[in-house]
This record gives structure tokens, C-alpha cells and sequence, in this order.
């Protein structure tokens, strides 16, 4: 099966790619463990993040924010032993930083969603010279986000994060996917 560019032979990642990545999630408690992944993200590779999901959803509470809003700074000391997690201190102090904002949003995912108009936006990008890595729509959320009080939110996160969430749908026309989200298969 083709797949986008940036999907290896780890089958992790083509599961990912194959069952998540460009799909619309609307999901609030979804959208929120996805922004923080992708904040963790910044300067390291996804599939590196992809690898500890699974151990970060067991750290971070299932990645409730209810939970996170309340993360001691003990509790933020134990996970910078954690070799689970990418131990980033400025990164997880932005969890629960990030976990407040979220908390302070009336519809976090009406909000979200906004920035595409609640509808997905379709690109039909023949390979991966035309997928940019920046959107006046992601920069536009990035400044939102930390108008509301977030970190770890710039435009190439928040991009990353509209793709991976399916506001926008960036499979390119090379990739089977493509034709199944697009075409309905």
C-alpha cells in the first residue's frame, strides 16, 4: 500500500498513518492528548514521540486535564527520571500549564475547529514538495492558543497538530489514504 513520504517501515508508524493521522477527531479528551504529543514533539522526531505514547498516557493520567491541571512539582521531578518519556522539564511544566488553558476553553474543540471552520480542509497535494509546514490557519491557532495561555504551541506544532487531527487533510495524492478520505475509498 503507498503511503505519505514521511511513513517508514516501522509498523507503528504505519499503523498510525493507516488509522489516525489526517482523520477528523473531535474528540475533546483526543485533541488535548494530541496537542500535548505534539508539543513534546518539538525538535525530535514523531515516531520518537509515537514509541512512548503508551507510556506517557499511563504518566500523564490518560492526559486528563482535570488530573495534569494539578501535577506538583515533586510529581514533575519524579517524570524527569522517567526514561519512558522525552524528560524535558520546560515540556512538562507546559503540560500543566497547558492542561489550565485547556481547562479555561468554553468548547475546546468548537475552538479548535474554528480554525478551519469546523470543516476539514482537503489539500490535494501531488507529493511532498507542495505540503508546507506552515498555514496562516496553524499561525493563527498558534496565536490563539497562547493568547489563551498555552506553551509549546507555534505554527509548525500547530500545523503538525491540524494535520494529525484531520482539520486538515494532508495525504498526498501518492498515498492510498488519500483516495480513501477523499473518494470514501
Amino acid at each position: 500500500m503507498p503511503r505519505c513520504f514521511w511513513c517508514s517501515e516501522d509498523p507503528l508508524y504505519m499503523a498510525y498513518h493507516d488509522q489516525e493521522w489526517g482523520t477528523p477527531l473531535r474528540d475533546a479528551q483526543g485533541l488535548f492528548e494530541l496537542l500535548l504529543l505534539e508539543g513534546f514533539q518539538a525538535g525530535l522526531s514523531w515516531i520518537t514521540v509515537l514509541r512512548k505514547r503508551e507510556h506517557y498516557r499511563k504518566v500523564l493520567f490518560g492526559f486528563d486535564p482535570q488530573r495534569l491541571v494539578h501535577l506538583t512539582d515533586a510529581e514533575i521531578e519524579a517524570l524527569m527520571l522517567d526514561p519512558g518519556i522525552v524528560r524535558n522539564r520546560l515540556k512538562l511544566n507546559a503540560t500543566r500549564r497547558n492542561a489550565a488553558a485547556w481547562l479555561a476553553l468554553e468548547d475546546p474543540v468548537k475552538f479548535l475547529w474554528s480554525f478551519v471552520d469546523g470543516v476539514p480542509k482537503v489539500n490535494h497535494f501531488r507529493d511532498r514538495s507542495e505540503v508546507p509546514a506552515i498555514t496562516p490557519q496553524a499561525e493563527a491557532m498558534s496565536k490563539a492558543l497562547k493568547k489563551a495561555g498555552f506553551t509549546f504551541v507555534g505554527p509548525t506544532i500547530c500545523y503538525a497538530f491540524m494535520q494529525a487531527s484531520g482539520m486538515v487533510m494532508d495525504h498526498t495524492r501518492d498515498c492510498d489514504r488519500y483516495a480513501t478520505l477523499v473518494h470514501g475509498g
